[in-house]
């Protein structure tokens, strides 16, 4: 008989439950991790509302992405990695073959899109051959699962950072200050932008984003985001404006704080089929520079790991709140309403 283990299911949206389902089989190349803690994140968020056309294409299914934990077995041909060693694995693996992967682009790699790993809100998740041998990584004894899990996250954030191509002496503006917004400071400020400027409707968030780093923080309800941005630059706007939200109105946020000659990153990922709007001449005549980012390289998750271990990011400031595994709407809700930023599942 199969062996049967606690999950939450995605059965459709704002329907996610708590229930038994079968341990995963793994086959030859393939882990079987046990979850030590899995976080929340705003794709599962979005998720929850709206449901997600890439990640979850049939329903019900397994949930999360964002996890480490212990390994439990090992399939036949696994090298470097033995049950007990504790890891952190990544929820997607380029296939190192196609056009993209060929021309130094494996975030856009076709393979990788079809093929997210999903089942993190779980006690046991199957980790795929391509990413056991490309993006899962031994953790230090020194390091607890719910940190290590922040690895995925953050090596989107160093991807996006890489991408902002921020100078020494920089004003930064980043509109979202949830976990992600929060990285993105606290890299920015790494890199070596003078002044960040944080923008959120959530007073938590803007309070963290200032723990973070941030210098100015601007609570769009009470005042205008745009203005604020240039009151604070003499009037030509930031030099990196990252958009962090995910939404139409503030992609053209971004753009409109962005100085002439300056850099737009649209980091956070609208819903399909939306579209925003931009100025041609301004565009043209301005030369901006915008930029999509999407997802990460295995080099990202290697970078992100080392800046875990080594105290770059605080995750006191990334995870906020603890929960058990049969809690996972309410986390969910409460990342929604601005309650918290990240919380650490434990199955």
């Amino acid at each position: 008989m199969a062996r049967r283990m606690n999950a939450a299911m995605f059965y459709g949206v704002g329907d996610v439950r708590f229930e038994e389902t079968d341990v995963p089989e793994i086959e030859s190349g393939e882990l079987l991790i046990k979850v030590g803690a899995a976080l929340t994140c705003g794709t599962d968020v979005k998720t929850f509302k709206r449901g997600h056309p890439i990640l979850l294409k049939h329903t019900p299914a397994l949930f999360g992405h964002e996890y480490a934990g212990t390994i439990e077995e090992t399939g036949e041909g696994v090298k470097h990695f033995e049950p007990g060693m504790r890891v952190v694995a990544t929820n997607s693996a380029p296939c190192q073959e196609c056009y993209f992967c060929k021309r130094g682009r494996p975030n856009l790699c076709a393979e990788l899109r079809s093929s997210f790993v999903n089942g993190a809100f779980a006690e046991y998740i199957k980790v795929p051959e391509p990413v056991v041998k490309l993006n899962t990584h031994q953790i230090p004894d020194s390091l607890s699962f719910q940190d290590a899990a922040l690895t995925e996250p953050l090596a989107c954030v160093v991807h996006g950072i890489e991408e902002a191509e921020i100078q020494l002496g920089d004003t930064v503006a980043v509109i979202g200050a949830g976990p992600i917004g929060q990285m993105l400071i606290m890299l920015a400020k790494r890199n070596g932008a003078s002044t960040v400027i944080a923008s959120d409707l959530a007073k938590l968030r803007r309070d963290m984003a200032k723990k973070a780093g941030a210098d100015v923080v601007i609570d769009p309800a009470n005042e205008e985001p745009i203005e604020r941005v240039r009151e604070e630059t003499s009037g030509y706007g930031a030099d990196v404006v990252i958009e962090a939200v995910g939404l139409p109105a503030t992609w053209e946020q971004a753009v409109d704080m962005t100085r002439d000659a300056g850099m737009t990153v649209l980091f956070g990922g609208a819903a399909s089929g939306t579209k925003f709007e931009i100025d041609t001449y301004r565009f043209h005549y301005g030369q901006l520079t915008i930029k999509g980012v999407f997802h990460l390289a295995p080099r990202h998750i290697e970078q992100a790991l080392k800046l875990i271990v080594a105290g770059a990011v605080d995750p006191d400031i990334l995870i906020t709140h603890e929960m058990p595994l049969e809690r996972i709407t309410d986390a969910l809700k409460m990342m929604s309403a601005g309650e918290s930023m990240k919380i650490a599942i434990i199955p």
